[in-house]
């Protein structure tokens, strides 16, 4: 597929004139239209429920439009659930999902009337003394071993810290049944960023199979299925997309085949899916302002991986394109870097792109998730700014860029002032 922003250059030149690169930019449009087009795929079952992950795109002004079309929220932690409660996502609106839960998040997320997706057995009784059990709670599955599909290992939940053995999934679902709960919740999470229609289908199939063998083994009701993240998004032109509507038919038809026959065509389907709905219409708008000529061409840019850590944790390819330049022939290698003291601290390496002037507007695709909400202040770097593109076309700072300020503000010089 051809990588085209969703910004042109005319654009970016009217923005920079308020907001100072390099800067996150999101597509209200981009994102609405997605959404509803995977609630369409999930139209079929009648229970069906995103819940956004909040670690994604941690944003109160994105919350609230993915509010707007019926999204919820996937928590982890404290403050992400602070976060939901200012956008007035609260009860069922939000799933709970953590691990090694300190005892005030559980509180806090009890106080809101969230759904807890309890992540180890031995929760439970810790849970116990904190809060009392609500009648709706949920237990995360991790069978081991390897997750393969077409007979390619797409990733090992034996080594993830993740999730309740099989025979634990029978103990706990027992156990939190004595506690008085009524309604149970089945999650789990076997592979990250999956390009495939397959992957969902075939998660679904395995926890319907192990919905119906623990509602025989320990007659609780299975209220939902909660598949949990895993769908991804093409970070290379060569990548085809997902196609949200056949792997939603994917999941009817296991729906179908596995739970039906049960009984229990009751049973709602959650999803958690943050990059699939955010990642394709968020971008890095950033500038270049150095060229280094030695053993390599380098282009130096205003952001760097404390705007964009992917590339240097992961080695992760986005792809980059330079505006009013799009037509023109990628006959120049170089490595495209920041400014941190770390040689990692690149967002391309050996990228062909078109020649790259001193002053050119360059966009760094597919940052709308894991983008910003992954940044950090190393070498005292501050964090940029994030833009909304309204669908109106005009745009809206919903989060200013750091200052020196918001660095020191937890430190007090009181000792070093004369």
């Amino acid at each position: 597929m051809e990588k085209k922003p969703f910004v042109t250059l005319e654009q970016v030149q009217e923005m920079v004139k308020q907001y100072e690169t390099p800067f996150h930019l999101y597509d209200e449009k981009g994102i609405r239209e997605n959404v509803r087009k995977l609630k369409k795929a999930f139209s079929w079952n009648k229970g069906y429920k995103e819940y956004f992950a909040v670690k994604a795109t941690p944003n109160p002004y994105l919350m609230q439009i993915l509010k707007e079309e019926g999204v919820g929220a996937d928590c982890s932690s404290y403050t992400e659930l602070l976060l939901s409660e200012k956008v007035g996502l609260v009860g069922d609106d939000i799933m709970f999902s953590s691990n090694v839960t300190p005892a005030e998040d559980f509180e806090l997320a009890s106080k809101l009337n969230a759904i807890i997706n309890f992540d180890d057995i031995t929760h439970i009784d810790f849970y116990e003394k904190i809060a009392p059990f609500a009648k709706t709670m949920s237990c995360r599955y991790n069978p081991g071993g390897d997750f393969t599909l077409h007979n390619q290992i797409m990733d090992t939940p034996k080594d993830a810290k993740y999730g309740l053995t099989r025979a634990q999934m029978t103990e706990a679902f027992l156990k939190l049944k004595e506690k008085g709960v009524e309604h149970f919740g089945i999650h789990s999470f076997l592979a990250s960023n999956t390009v495939t229609d397959d992957y969902y289908p075939k998660l679904a199939k395995i926890l319907f199979k192990l919905a119906v063998e623990l509602k025989e083994e320990t007659g609780v009701h299975i209220a939902f299925i909660n598949l949990s993240g895993g769908v991804g998004i093409p970070y290379k032109p060569d990548q085809r997309e997902n196609d949200i509507l056949a792997i939603g038919e994917g999941v009817r038809l296991a729906f179908e085949e596995v739970l039906v026959p049960a009984g229990m065509e009751d049973v709602a389907i959650y999803t958690e899916l943050g990059r699939f709905v955010t990642g394709p219409y968020g971008c890095l708008v950033t500038k270049a302002i150095h060229e280094k000529h030695i053993h390599k061409e380098y282009i130096g840019l205003d952001a760097c991986a404390a705007n964009l850590m992917r590339p240097a944790m992961y080695g992760s390819y986005h792809h980059i394109t330079v505006l009013g330049k799009e037509n023109e022939p990628c006959d120049h290698m170089y490595d495209v870097t920041g400014g941190l003291c770390e040689n990692n601290d690149k967002f391309a390496i050996d990228r062909m792109l078109p020649k790259i002037d001193m002053g050119d507007y360059l966009v760094i695709h597919d940052t709308g998730a894991h983008g910003f909400s992954m940044g950090y202040n190393y070498n005292g770097k501050l964090r940029s700014a994030e833009i909304l593109l309204k669908e109106d076309g005009t745009t809206k700072q919903i989060r200013r860029a750091e200052t020196p300020q918001d660095y020191f503000a937890t430190l007090d010089f009181s000792e070093f002032e004369n």
